[in-house]
């Protein structure tokens, strides 16, 4: 499938780190970097394409499957494990989660998931390098992006309760546990802190990933949080409802066997704080909400083996038994069916169009193509509009670290001088080709919003560049690319929203 825009960010970024070029040189995002180095880690084994980034969420994606299955089993033994993995497997594929696309989330997860495993085999095996080993990689699902801090806080609550109950609280042995697992979870941030102050990036890392990033994640009222959470929700039920009932029955089925007790709580707090990591900033949006995923996947294991035990009597136990199991398969089955047409049927393109409809992702595609294709692979690229993976696709560097607009239309106060940060790179650096996508959902226009930039690249187009392509759909639905001598045909296009690509004209090269 193509790319779409988190991955389009995140594999010109990784294809960047490939190239030796640090992050946030020329990529300026609020995430924190951990996800760009997975993309860099992918596409070198697998290649620099849009194959190559979904075979490296197919490697990640097995890898969780597993871990899930590992840590219900060590909860509630291996029926709640295989039902626990088999029910993470399809739900982190859905449509309803972008299950589909290399989020930041699923490699959250990558690394939460052993890490809690790990943190849970540290109550009998006390060695140091264990709880070391379990600090370091919820550190890690941390530099994901920065929901994944709290995981890290859910480690830390569970070592505490676990010394109040033991009664070892305040001792030396809780405080050096305590120093061992703090400092593997500040191992990867502290060492990457180091490298971009050696790179001389330190600031920007600072503004865009805790400045920035702390501005975006308050915006939200909680009137809207709650009207985003029940959109989703809206949007899911007929998908999932079922599973939703039988997670909710877990712990309750669970409940009345004293030796389940414990773990039922740990799974519920792992839920919670899965959760809280899916409630910051109230925007929940769709792969936020993978980050739920292997605990809510752990509960519906726990329920399955729940009714299985509490059917375990008479003769026919053995048939009985089975009547979960047969109840679980049904509601995943109807769960795949019901996804069957983006699964099975639907050309990659197709379901891509299908899926995030208004988005230019297929158009980013040729537009790429073009550029790559009528440019030395030295020349520089700036697209108007948050469609990061036309650099990716096009194999050129930005001309500005502007790979997302959103924050020159939002309501804070850097928004003017962003605008003025971004106009100014361009034009010092002069890019031979620009992109310019006037999409709404490419830049989510306000009322309130700056239309500074706006007024500014008509001025700059029509003075430095030539319109030299267009590439959108014509009523019938079909792709329309037109380009130099067919440029003409960009007539039969349907509406406003095409993609435009400029090439600056020959007279102009050493001009403003």
């Amino acid at each position: 499938m193509p790319l779409e825009r988190d991955e389009g960010e995140y594999a010109y970024a990784g294809q960047l780190i490939l190239n030796l070029v640090p992050p946030y040189e020329l990529v300026y995002n609020m995430k924190l970097p951990g996800t760009y180095y997975a993309y860099a880690l992918g596409m070198a084994m697998f290649g620099q394409t849009s194959t190559g980034v979904h075979l490296t969420l197919l490697l990640a994606n097995s890898l969780t499957i597993a871990f899930v299955f590992l840590l219900g089993r060590k909860l509630f033994g291996t029926t709640a494990g295989l039902v626990a993995c088999a029910s993470y497997g399809v739900m982190s594929i859905s449509p309803q989660v972008a299950g589909l696309a290399a989020h930041a989330t699923n490699f959250v997860v990558l690394f939460a998931v052993p890490a809690t495993l790990l943190l849970l085999q540290t109550d009998t095996d006390k060695r140091a390098a264990t709880l070391f080993i379990s600090g370091l990689l919820y550190g890690l699902a941390f530099m994901m992006i920065q929901q994944g801090i709290c995981f890290c806080l859910f480690g830390c609550l569970y070592l505490i309760w676990r010394a109040f109950l033991d009664k070892s609280l305040l001792s030396t042995g809780f405080l050096k546990s305590g120093l061992i697992f703090g400092l593997g979870i500040f191992l990867p941030f502290g060492l990457f802190c180091a490298s971009t102050i050696i790179a001389g990036n330190f600031q920007l890392f600072l503004f865009w990933t805790f400045a920035y990033g702390l501005n975006y994640g308050t915006m939200l009222p909680w009137s809207e949080g709650v009207s985003n959470l029940s959109m989703h929700l809206q949007e899911s039920h007929y998908i999932s409802m079922e599973l939703w009932m039988l997670a909710a029955a877990g712990p309750l089925l669970a409940w009345s066997r004293k030796t389940d007790r414990k773990h039922v709580l740990f799974v519920i707090m792992f839920w919670l704080f899965s959760f809280l990591g899916t409630a910051m900033g109230l925007y929940f949006r769709p792969h936020y909400f993978i980050l739920t995923l292997p605990a809510f996947a752990i509960l519906i294991g726990l329920a399955v083996a729940s009714l299985q035990r509490i059917l375990d009597f008479s003769r026919l136990r053995n048939v009985l038994k089975t009547l979960p199991l047969i109840l679980f398969g049904t509601i995943l089955s109807w769960m795949v069916y019901y996804q069957a047409p983006v699964f099975f049927f639907m050309s990659p393109f197709r379901a891509c169009q299908y899926l995030y409809q208004m988005n230019p992702f297929v158009e980013s595609i040729f537009a790429a193509n073009y550029i790559r294709e009528h440019s030395p692979p030295d020349a520089r690229v700036a697209v108007v509009g948050s469609e990061p993976e036309i650099y990716f696709y096009a194999h050129r560097e930005s001309a500005t670290g502007y790979i997302y607009t959103y924050a020159l239309m939002e309501k804070q106060f850097n928004a003017p001088a962003m605008q003025r940060q971004m106009i100014a790179e361009i034009e010092t650096n002069k890019p031979e080709y620009i992109v310019y996508v006037p999409y709404q959902l490419s830049w989510l226009i306000r009322p309130y919003s700056d239309r500074t930039i706006f007024n500014w690249f008509e001025k700059y187009a029509s003075k430095y560049y030539d319109e030299v392509g267009d590439v959108g759909y014509d009523k019938k639905g079909e792709m329309v690319i037109a380009c130099d001598e067919t440029l003409t045909n960009a007539a039969s296009i349907s509406g406003s929203q095409y993609v435009h690509i400029y090439r600056r004209k020959p007279e102009s090269v050493g001009a403003n």
